[in-house]
């Protein structure tokens, strides 16, 4: 009877345990479903409020490649000057990089581009000006620079050796001296030295109106080696001697008709700087302009090693070479290699002529302006 009571007694125990286990095993099970209903409301909860929870990762976006600068954009970055203007050049077989130019300054050393076979024609405001090689739009350094957001394409054109021979241009250039407010003139020695102010105003006008091409002097060295062709209108104004009625009463006449014009200056008289944009200083020597030894100018009676001196001190005050003008028109071998030595490569005589291809660029002739000339007189010099 004890030993069944003991038995009932053992399995109610175990039936405790199990039901005991039973319970533990529920319990376990209810925490992990609220945790992981916790975890899904939490999810949902950073879904549908993101803002509330952090930004929510994205993939990384690439960074854009930037676009490289031109050649013409890279030359307008590197400058700190606010009228900068970036040439560049286009046409045929045109392969010059671009150039920075200063805006309402005059172009200064504009390429002059090589073909083999061919000859170059200018720089054109258009591709379809230069492709009718219209002179009226012909761009060289006699024309300011005007630009349009500070950018502007200038067009090579060509032609051939052959059209340029059957044109045979000649270019005038004319030798001014002196200049007088009298019609009827001065009475000095140098008379013939003097041009009456409105003969100047009108021979201007006449060149201003029929739109005479203006060349640089490197336009005209290219064009005498048969690299360049020039308009059969073409022509250059010089003053010789910087004489203060040429900065009185001609500068103001040239300012009014905007034409490229070259004073030759004694450099040991005045070295002031131009007193025009378009007036280009040049060399009339530094202490050339005076009797030498033998009664003619000290050029043609000084060693070509103090002439090149002479010369080296006038380009140093006027900040440029190229080309100058024979004081009273005397000059030898001797001179011309001083010019050389000093590294010169043109110079304007007082002979009479005009400059074709093959002419000796230091021995460049000239029309000479004499007081009195009437304005047919003047036509028919300059053609």
């Amino acid at each position: 009877m004890e030993t069944s009571r003991r038995e009932q007694r053992g399995r109610r125990s175990v039936l405790r345990r199990r039901r005991a286990l039973a319970a533990s095993l529920a319990a376990l099970a209810l925490v992990a479903v609220i945790v992981g209903v916790v975890a899904i409301v939490r999810a949902l909860s950073v879904e549908a409020a993101p803002d509330a929870a952090g930004p929510v990762p994205t993939a990384a976006t690439p960074t854009p490649t930037s676009t490289p600068l031109t050649a013409a954009q890279q030359l307008l970055a590197g400058s700190s000057d606010p009228a900068a203007c970036a040439v560049s050049f286009a046409g045929d077989d045109v392969s010059e990089q671009p150039q920075l130019q200063h805006q309402g300054a005059l172009y200064d050393a504009l390429p002059i581009p090589r073909r083999d076979g061919a000859v170059f024609a200018g720089w054109y405001a258009s591709e379809a000006d230069a492709q009718s090689a219209n002179v009226d739009a012909r761009v060289n350094g006699a024309d300011l620079v005007a630009c349009t957001d500070r950018e502007i394409t200038l067009y090579g054109a060509w032609t051939t050796p052959e059209a340029v021979a059957a044109a045979d241009v000649a270019v005038p250039i004319l030798m001014y001296h002196q200049f007088t407010t009298r019609p009827e003139g001065e009475s000095n020695s140098l008379r013939l030295n003097y041009t009456y102010i409105g003969d100047f105003d009108a021979q201007l006008g006449y060149l201003a109106d029929q739109r005479f091409y203006l060349p640089t002097w490197d336009e005209l060295s290219a064009f005498i080696d048969g690299r360049l062709a020039l308009p059969p209108r073409s022509v250059i104004i010089t003053d010789d001697d910087a004489d203060s009625t040429w900065l009185e009463l001609a500068v103001p006449v040239v300012d009014a008709h905007r034409l490229l014009t070259t004073s030759f200056v004694i450099t040991k008289w005045r070295s002031e700087p131009s007193p025009s944009p378009f007036v280009l200083q040049r060399s009339h020597t530094h202490d050339m302009h005076e009797a030498g030894a033998n009664g003619k100018g000290r050029m043609v009676n000084w060693s070509a090693a103090q002439i090149a001196a002479d010369m080296e001190t006038s380009a140093q005050i006027l900040g440029a070479k190229q080309v100058m003008a024979y004081p009273f028109g005397h000059y030898n071998d001797t001179a011309k290699q001083g010019l050389r030595d000093a590294g010169f490569e043109m110079a304007r005589t007082i002979d009479h002529g005009y400059v074709r291809a093959g002419t000796d660029k230091l021995a460049l002739p000239t029309i000479r302006i004499n007081y009195g000339m009437s304005l047919s007189e003047f036509i028919a010099e300059v053609g």
